[in-house]
């Protein structure tokens, strides 16, 4: 993704409306060093002159800040601003209809991505995947050593909704990233992609999370508005295996209400789901889509959980898939997960309705004859 660099004093500036703004083309490696001010706002983005045009809009920090482009020169991008706004270090730029040539994966994303394998990180969260070859131009780089690190992709524009369908299958898992999303297209239309997304992605029993602005006025405030906490309520209602603070927890003020508030507001809208009803609709959406044996197993556990009223779901499972595959029929009970590895545990927790144990000694593991 785009971003802007450093400031002076790293403290954030005042850029009124209808101020000139030059935003600066700086190389990635070189941006600590750039430090900018309200009038020259260092990018990391070398070809921005040449994908934008006077008249075109330039968004930083979600919106926060839009400019007017007046002119593009070799190395910079003269702008007017449109609105008043408090600008902060490494915020977030997006170019709202213009086709962004950045290749899928930078020099600093291949030295990340070899830090994850080395380190053994569960997940990767991958910042505008716009098309399949992405997720798998990742993959060829995490190889052999990273093939169990999952690929979370994040859709946050048009290109990547276009072609979410080629993602969602090359992908481990998708994050709904509503901030980037909500400027790069029509913030109206955030809502559709968001169901569409989710609908789609339980359709695949592949996780998804939903991201951005969930809680944001907690960033300040110790309790959230009415309508974020509908919002977060909804995104459980529609499907969503996680919800996810940014903002609220990194900067917030409030870091450790908006968790308890969030758990809080998830958990009494998983109250009100109609299992048995949710666990028809599933079925019949997957009525003419091929099953392998352990979909199957799973969707009658699920049945039969129902029928009984039972407490528990207990999996037996070396990767974890198995319990997935059961989670993507939503039970009303707890899937009790038991694994082989931390690895596979941890990972365990992006399916809605799984708690996993880790049995360590296989020998312990006595099946009844």
């Amino acid at each position: 993704d785009l971003r802007t660099g450093m400031l002076k004093n790293h403290q954030d500036v005042a850029i009124a409306a209808g101020a000139t703004v030059r935003l600066q083309m700086t190389p990635q490696a070189e941006l600590p060093n750039h430090l900018g001010d309200a009038t020259c706002i260092h990018v990391d983005y070398l070809n921005m002159p040449k994908v934008l045009k006077p008249g075109d809009t330039v968004l930083v920090d979600d919106g926060l800040l839009g400019l007017t482009v007046k002119e593009c020169n070799s190395d910079n991008v003269i702008c007017v601003a449109q609105n008043s706004a408090a600008l902060g270090e490494r915020k977030g730029v997006n170019l709202p209809g213009c086709i962004v040539d950045l290749p899928a994966v930078s020099e600093k994303d291949r030295s990340d991505i070899r830090f994850a394998v080395e380190q053994g990180m569960d997940m990767i969260a991958a910042s505008f995947i716009r098309k399949a070859s992405h997720v798998q131009e990742i993959r060829k780089i995490l190889g052999d050593d990273g093939a169990n690190i999952k690929i979370i992709s994040k859709i946050e524009n048009q290109e990547g909704l276009d072609n979410f369908d080629e993602i969602l299958k090359e992908s481990d898992g998708i994050m709904v990233a509503r901030g980037d999303m909500g400027v790069e297209t029509a913030p109206e239309k955030v809502f559709i992609a968001q169901k569409t997304i989710i609908h789609k992605c339980n359709m695949a029993g592949k996780p998804v999370i939903t991201a951005t602005q969930m809680l944001e006025s907690m960033v300040e405030n110790p309790r959230p508005t009415r309508a974020e906490a509908a919002d977060v309520a909804n995104a459980v209602l529609d499907g969503s295996d996680c919800v996810m603070l940014s903002g609220e927890t990194a900067k917030g003020k409030w870091p450790k209400e908006c968790v308890q508030m969030m758990s809080k507001i998830c958990r009494q809208a998983e109250s009100v789901i109609d299992h048995s009803a949710q666990y028809q609709v599933r079925k019949q959406w997957l009525a003419e889509s091929p099953k392998v044996v352990a979909e199957t197993i799973a969707s009658a556990a699920v049945q039969i959980a129902i029928d009984q009223s039972a407490a528990l779901i207990v999996v037996i499972t070396e990767t974890g898939e198995t319990a997935a595959n059961v989670s993507k029929y939503r039970p009303p009970c707890m899937i009790l997960s038991v694994v082989f590895s931390e690895q596979a545990a941890r990972l365990s927790h992006l399916s809605s309705g799984i708690t996993p144990y880790v049995l360590k000694n296989k020998k312990r593991l006595r099946l009844a004859k």
